[in-house]
């Protein structure tokens, strides 16, 4: 599974010149980024006339446009998606998806503002924000890591380590029968990332420190020890 972490702000608050960053530092490191713009008032990208646009008023549910460089692709869908539902598109192809928006998901996020100190926070209180870059400190009151927006070199470091699992061991694997799957770092850290996400959506609140699941009379336990 591939860890997903939503950039989130107000408008104007600096959310595209922070993923930029990022997206350049963690390519330069040797990762394969992925990137979601949630646009809640829609978007074309098979223009008026095009081929594309044609064989969708054709009726296609799907269209692929492919050329030897670049691959995109229009569905129709019945309702919005969710970032985790997209994972089929980034399966095999990214160690890391950033998405911009999508504050009230469950995913991690880190809240920016760059523009505004007078702005009030929109997760304070969320146990999904996970980090806040902003150049002003906030107050004490919201207990999560905070970096400057000039400090994209330690937030790049904060996030290799706390979902790409590069500086630490996994410690971490999954038990089908008798067999066992070590899982990578960066595996173990999607995997809890994405157990600690449900567990947030489906009760309304930060997971403990250890989560356990049963499935067909089995424990398993996820937890970082962090």
């Amino acid at each position: 599974m591939i860890p997903i972490v939503s950039i989130v702000g107000r408008s104007g608050s600096g959310k595209t010149t922070l993923i930029e960053a990022l997206v350049s530092n963690l390519t330069a490191r040797g990762y394969r980024v992925g990137t979601i713009k949630h646009d809640v008032h829609g978007f074309e990208i098979d223009h008026e006339g095009k081929d594309s646009w044609r064989h969708k008023q054709a009726g296609a549910a799907v269209v692929v446009l492919s050329s030897p460089s670049r691959i995109a692709l229009v569905m129709d869908v019945e309702r919005e998606w969710d970032p985790d539902e997209m994972g089929m598109f980034w399966t095999g192809g990214v160690d890391l998806v950033l998405t911009e928006g999508y504050k009230r998901a469950c995913f991690p996020k880190i809240e920016v503002n760059l523009t505004r100190e007078s702005d009030p926070w929109l997760c304070a209180g969320d146990s999904s924000l996970e980090a806040v870059v902003s150049n002003w400190k906030p107050s004490p009151t919201l207990a999560v890591p905070f970096f400057l927006g000039s400090e994209v070199d330690r937030l790049a470091d904060w996030i290799e380590e706390r979902f790409l699992g590069s500086k630490s061991a996994s410690g971490c694997e999954v038990r089908l029968g008798d067999d066992r799957i070590v899982l990578s770092p960066g595996e173990a850290a999607a995997l809890e990332g994405a157990v600690r996400s449900w567990v947030a959506r489906l009760t309304g609140r930060k997971a403990p420190e250890i989560v356990e699941i049963r499935l067909g009379g089995k424990v398993g336990a996820c937890g970082s020890g962090r």
